[in-house]
């Protein structure tokens, strides 16, 4: 039996609430043959299109109504419970078809980040809908936001992506673990918050998933962190005529091909690096696999996927 962290990707869910619907009936299917086979199981999930389209929607619901419009971090928590009840109706059905003495909880996590954490000082993760300069122009100084142009397509509000440093409900997340539950936990990469002399408070911010979903899986001691994406197997030389599949990854081998900038920046790069980081924080035989949801359970097997280890053998 291994401990398994799986952070789910876009590609495992959808865009809007009818479409996220059917996609997870087939995502549940791949994450219960895994628990099947008598694994502990934790998922983590991304959060990007459903917390536009939640912070879109609250913005164009306060400009009509004139009134307070809502915070990022409770978009992102809205978020969170969202896909958690989607992804957890669908997970339960699937184990009580098999008859499997589990259940599926989502826990709401809170995850803590530095208020002084230097990507506050360039914010980079647009969010909300495109705007004209103009717009911009005028909101920025209503709103004090930070608005930047997004690929000639307008302008949109810009948030930092701070490092992951605590996760608030990690001894909850245990209990259920060791009470045999599969935890949906850390959605979106946790809603951020800094630390306040009496408690939490939300802040601006988008965690990215895969760095939250190492600091989970190292926190809980997985045996395994599992990404699944939209491919089979990381690649280098991509879209060159020496493009190669890697089948196997030492973190030397890693890191070399980081510094190669063989991996794009906002795709393969952040899973890359959650990999190591989880390897290099941890002891013993941990591993990391990089492959998409249909294959996942090949990839456990040694079948198929990247695998990032400590070292070559």
């Amino acid at each position: 039996m291994s401990r398994i962290v799986i952070a789910l990707g876009g590609n495992a869910l959808g865009s809007s609430p009818s479409e996220q619907l059917n996609i997870v009936k087939k995502t549940a299917k791949n994450i219960v043959d895994i628990a099947e086979l008598g694994n502990q199981i934790i998922i983590t999930h991304g959060n990007g299109p459903q917390v536009g389209m939640i912070y879109n929607a609250m913005s164009t619901y306060a400009k009509v109504k004139g009134v307070e419009p809502m915070p990022f971090p409770e978009c992102g928590a809205m978020s969170e419970g969202y896909i958690g009840y989607h992804l957890q109706q669908a997970i339960q059905y699937e184990i009580e078809k098999r008859h499997m003495r589990k259940k599926c909880i989502t826990v709401a996590t809170q995850v803590v980040v530095d208020k002084n954490d230097v990507a506050f000082d360039n914010p980079t993760k647009p969010i909300g809908e495109f705007l004209s300069k103009e717009e911009a122009d005028k909101l920025s100084k209503v709103n004090n936001c930070i608005y930047k142009e997004d690929a000639g397509r307008g302008y949109r509000r810009v948030i930092a992506s701070p490092e992951p440093l605590k996760i608030v409900e990690l001894k909850t997340i245990m209990k259920m673990i060791e009470d045999k539950n599969i935890v949906i936990a850390c959605g979106g990469g946790g809603i951020p918050v800094i630390e306040k002399n009496n408690g939490y408070k939300g802040i601006d911010a988008v965690i990215d998933k895969d760095k939250t979903s190492a600091l989970l899986a190292k926190e809980i001691n997985a045996d395994i962190l599992l990404i699944l994406t939209a491919v089979k197997k990381v690649k280098i030389n991509f879209n060159t005529k020496d493009e190669q599949d890697i089948n196997v990854m030492s973190l030397s081998d890693a890191k070399m091909f980081i510094d190669e900038g063989q991996f794009a920046k906002g795709s393969m790069l952040p899973k890359v690096e959650a990999c190591v980081s989880f390897i290099e924080k941890t002891r013993g035989n941990n591993k990391a696999i990089i492959t998409s949801l249909s294959k996942a359970r090949d990839a456990l097997k040694g079948k198929t996927g990247t695998t990032i280890i400590r070292r070559s053998e």
